[in-house]
């Protein structure tokens, strides 16, 4: 028998599969006796799916589907689209019936589709996790239907804590005063984070605070130029591993509101000042960043609204408050309870 994970397309999905994935491995192999439980990956062609996990020993099985996007598709693109995701539906079927699935973990995206949309028709109980604060389209199609609906934003969750990985918990702290400033635009940039860090750049040398910033692989030669014409030291950087060691080096980070990198903050004790991505599907980095806006431990502007003063603002609030009540609303067994959940799903 097999529990089936499913979903991805974005290294947001994917990283809920890979860290419940390997909470899984972790209690299986804990237990007096291995359980024989497997786990199945099964996922898209299109995406990032087949870079996270073509080569991942620790799934029994990985299956990588021709499906792709519906919702936004029109006329022959549209109708191409349900064909292809016809066919993928067909497939999972038999990869559910080959694998004697018991249960099938989905977090979303078009990799999702075919997969979830197979249990649902074979009656395979569905434990759905969705990341952002404003639900995805699948997600809002397949909770009716659903065994559980985990989210980090809703209180009637039946499990709340988000899967981060335990490095940004083991290197939080309460921050007091900005000595250090993190800039995140993610490892593609984000051209208005970019501008916000440069001009603010004079302000935060005169203020002695160092600045850390992700300028994106794509911008960084620009960036680093930028910083030289001024003058300015600055530490940039365009894709890194060393991001829980980057978050625990700052006492305020500038950034997008992607849920893993939200809730990576959030489980550091870092402050932050969200500019949301203002085309992210539904607004969701918008409602993301408003979660913790509304509780009093976030600041938030539009992109289009923003103003290096806002930023400026900020710096001088107080911080040991924010950084210790971020710390509170994130836990470092997020995993290890959706997998728990996950084989008890089994044992029922």
């Amino acid at each position: 028998m097999s529990i089936v994970m499913t979903g991805g397309g974005t290294g947001g999905h994917l990283a809920i599969v890979r860290a419940v994935k390997e909470a899984l491995v972790k209690i299986r192999s804990s237990q007096s006796e291995e359980r024989d439980i497997s786990i199945v990956y099964i996922g898209s062609t299109r995406g990032q799916d087949r870079a996270w996990f073509g080569e991942d020993k620790a799934f029994a099985a990985r299956y990588f589907l021709g499906s792709e996007g519906v919702v936004n598709k029109r006329g022959i693109g549209k109708l191409r689209a349900l064909l292809s995701l016809w066919r993928a539906f067909r497939e999972a079927r038999a990869i559910l019936k080959k694998h004697h699935a018991k249960v099938l973990f989905s977090v979303g995206g078009y990799s999702a589709a075919p997969a979830a949309l197979a249990a649902l028709s074979m009656g395979i109980p569905i434990v759905i996790h969705e990341q952002n604060a404003a639900v995805g389209s699948l997600n809002k199609l397949l909770r009716p239907f659903a065994k559980a609906f985990l989210s980090s934003y809703e209180s009637q969750s039946p499990l709340k804590h988000y899967p981060v990985k335990s490095d940004f918990f083991e290197s939080a702290r309460v921050r007091n005063r900005v000595e250090t400033i993190l800039f995140l635009g993610g490892s593609q940039g984000a051209k208005a984070i970019n501008d916000i860090a440069l001009a603010l750049a004079p302000t935060l040398q005169a203020r002695g605070i160092k600045i850390l910033h992700q300028a994106g692989e794509r911008h960084l030669d620009a960036v680093q130029e930028a910083y030289r014409a001024m003058g300015i030291e600055a530490e940039c950087f365009g894709f890194t591993d060393r991001m829980p060691e980057l978050m625990a080096s700052a006492d305020l980070a500038v950034a997008r509101a992607g849920a893993s990198t939200l809730w990576e903050l959030v489980a550091n004790g870092l402050p932050t000042f969200f500019i949301p991505y203002p085309y992210a599907a539904s607004d969701h980095q918008y409602h993301n960043a408003a979660f913790l806006v509304e509780k009093g431990l976030a600041w938030m502007k539009r992109e289009a609204d923003v103003k290096p003063e806002d930023i400026i603002a900020a710096l001088d609030l107080p911080l040991e408050t924010r950084s210790r009540e971020l710390m509170q609303l994130a836990s470092n067994k997020g995993a290890e309870e959706i997998a728990a959940f996950l084989i008890r799903t089994i044992d029922s």
